[in-house]
């Protein structure tokens, strides 16, 4: 490689990285008068947080955002003319900037979304074929974390099949490892509660939540003590 194209890779690897690191979650929930993911639930402004801030369809909207991210990168890196090392580079730097992003003091996602999006431009076939067993996987075991690891690692695997048999790029073997090994990364703390019990599944109340007061288990209020009569004459 010329030093041009070094100095070029940097710059595409740089600037992946502060356009994964776009927190679309938190701007979607300002613009829609939400409140901010950090606030609640894991404190993460991934989809599943998201969702519970601000609903379904407004989450929708930040999701597609946060994967156009890792998709908008690697076809920058296209577009510029570099290789597809320098593209898988760009996508896994887009999965760090939107985890631990620089708007947000290092904090931010998981990197599901924009792993997809990376994916998404570099197999169209794989992408398609791993959302409907993302989904049936979180429908059967109600489990976010349990869905979003599963559908990485069978991206990963599916990717490095199609990229051994077609063949496609070798430097793709790299994203089949590197991308799912960087969902993995970033869901740590998931999978510590996993393996001892305690992840929530989708739709169970928070444990330190503060539930409405039973109004049965409430006891009464006790009866007012009667007036003094006073001293006797």
């Amino acid at each position: 490689m010329s030093t041009f194209d070094i100095l070029q890779a940097v710059l595409i690897i740089a600037a992946s990285y502060v356009i994964g690191g776009i927190p679309w979650g938190v701007i979607v929930a300002k613009v829609a008068g939400g409140p901010d993911p950090r606030s609640i639930g894991s404190g993460r402004t991934g989809g599943s947080n998201t969702m519970r801030a601000i609903g379904p369809r407004k989450a929708l909207i930040a999701g597609l955002l946060d994967a156009a991210k890792g998709l908008v990168v690697v076809l920058l890196a296209r577009l510029l003319g570099a290789g597809v090392e320098v593209q898988v580079f760009a996508a896994m730097a887009s999965i760090i900037g939107h985890s631990r992003s620089p708007f947000l003091g290092f904090g931010g996602g998981r990197g599901v979304a924009p792993s997809f999006g990376a994916l998404l431009a570099f197999s169209p076939l794989v992408a398609v074929i791993t959302v409907p067993l993302f989904a049936a996987i979180i429908a059967l075991t109600r489990y976010s974390s349990v869905g979003s690891l599963s559908g990485a690692a069978i991206a990963g695997v599916l990717l490095a099949i199609q990229t051994a048999v077609t063949p496609l790029d070798p430097a793709l073997y790299l994203y089949a490892i590197g991308g799912p090994g960087l969902v993995w990364l970033f869901h740590w703390d998931n999978i510590g509660r996993l393996i001892r019990g305690k992840e929530r599944k989708i739709g169970t109340p928070r444990p330190d939540a503060n539930p409405l007061p039973d109004r049965e288990a409430v006891p009464p209020a006790p009866a007012p003590a009667p007036p003094d009569p006073g001293p006797k004459d």
